[in-house]
C-alpha cells in the first residue's frame, strides 16, 4: 500500500472539475477528455491530473455488452427508461451513471518502472479509504458477486458494492477511473442493468458469462453511511485530500493546445461507438 500512497502524493496536482456541468455534458466527451489527458500527462506536457465528472441518465456499456444476442431489445428498454447509452473504451461491463454518481479519474505518468495494474487500483482504493476515514467503516476491495460490472476491485461496505474501478492506458499515461454511487438507490440502478441483461440475453446461452445481477448487493454511500451525502460533499473530501497530498493545485479545464488532441480522441470514440451500436 505504500507504493499506492506514493502515487497519490504528487508535487503538483492539476484539478479538472466537471462535476457540475449539467445534463448536456455527454459521456463520450468524458472518455475523450481522459484519453487527451493521458497523452498530455504521459508525454510530460501536463502534471498528474485529478478529474471529477458527473453524467445524467447514461448507461455506459462495455465492448462485451455489444455482443449480446438481443442487444437491440436491451437498448430499446434503456431508451424507454430515459437513459442514453454509449460504449466506453476502457474495460468492464454495463454501469449506470446519473446525477447521484460521481466519477473520479486519476491520470498519472508511467515513469520509473511503470505502474503495474494492481498498484493503480490500490491507489484509487486508498484514495476512497482516506476520503472517508472519519467514518467507522471498513471499505473492502473484492469482487461482489451479483453486482453489475463485477471485478476484483469492487469497493464495498458490509458486502454491498457502491463503487467500481477501471483503468485505461495510453501513450505512457494511466487513467484510473472510479464511479462512486453517492446518493439515491444502488439497488434501483442495479434493477435497470438486470432488466437490460434479461432482455438483451433473452435466456440464450452465450460464450461470455454476463453477470446475474442481484439488486440487493448494491447500494449508495448515503444508504451505507446512513448519512445524507451529496456530490458536493464528496467533492470537498476529494479536494481536501489533493491539498493534503501536493505542494500545489492547478485548476482549470483543457489547455488550448489540448483541444486538437481532444478532437482527435472524440472523433475516434464516436467512430468506435457507431461501429458497435449501428
Amino acid at each position: 500500500m505504500d507504493e499506492a500512497l506514493h502515487l497519490l502524493r504528487q508535487s503538483r496536482w492539476r484539478l479538472i472539475d466537471q462535476s457540475a456541468i449539467g445534463p448536456h455534458f455527454h459521456a463520450l466527451q468524458s472518455f475523450a477528455t481522459d484519453d487527451t489527458l493521458c497523452e498530455s500527462v504521459g508525454t510530460g506536457k501536463s502534471p498528474a491530473v485529478a478529474r471529477s465528472w458527473v453524467h445524467h441518465q447514461t448507461v455506459v456499456l462495455g465492448i462485451q455488452d455489444t455482443k449480446l444476442p438481443f442487444l437491440q431489445e436491451g437498448l430499446d428498454y434503456l431508451k424507454q427508461q430515459g437513459y442514453q447509452y454509449i460504449v466506453r473504451n476502457s474495460g468492464g461491463l454495463a454501469v449506470v451513471l446519473d446525477e447521484g454518481v460521481l466519477n473520479l479519474s486519476l491520470i498519472l505518468p508511467e515513469v520509473e518502472k511503470g505502474i503495474d495494474i494492481n498498484r493503480g487500483y490500490d491507489a484509487m482504493w486508498m484514495l476512497v479509504k482516506k476520503m472517508f476515514s472519519d467514518f467507522d467503516i471498513e471499505i473492502d476491495a473484492r469482487e461482489i458477486v451479483g453486482s453489475y460490472c463485477p471485478g476484483s476491485y469492487d469497493l464495498s461496505i458490509g458486502g454491498k458494492k457502491f463503487a467500481g474501478i477501471s483503468q485505461r492506458r495510453l501513450k505512457k499515461g494511466v487513467a484510473v477511473q472510479i464511479y462512486l454511487c453517492v446518493t439515491g438507490s444502488g439497488s434501483e440502478r442495479a434493477e435497470v442493468i438486470r432488466n437490460f441483461y434479461e432482455l438483451a440475453r433473452n435466456g440464450e446461452k452465450t460464450k461470455f458469462l454476463y453477470p446475474e445481477v442481484k439488486p440487493e448487493v448494491m447500494s449508495s454511500l448515503s444508504e451505507l453511511l446512513s448519512t445524507p451525502m451529496t456530490i458536493q460533499d464528496v467533492m470537498l473530501r476529494f479536494i481536501t485530500f489533493l491539498h493534503q497530498n501536493s505542494d500545489e493545485i492547478l485548476t482549470g479545464q483543457l489547455q488550448p493546445e489540448e483541444f486538437e488532441l481532444f478532437t482527435h480522441y472524440y472523433d475516434r470514440i464516436i467512430e468506435r461507438n457507431s461501429k458497435f451500436l449501428d
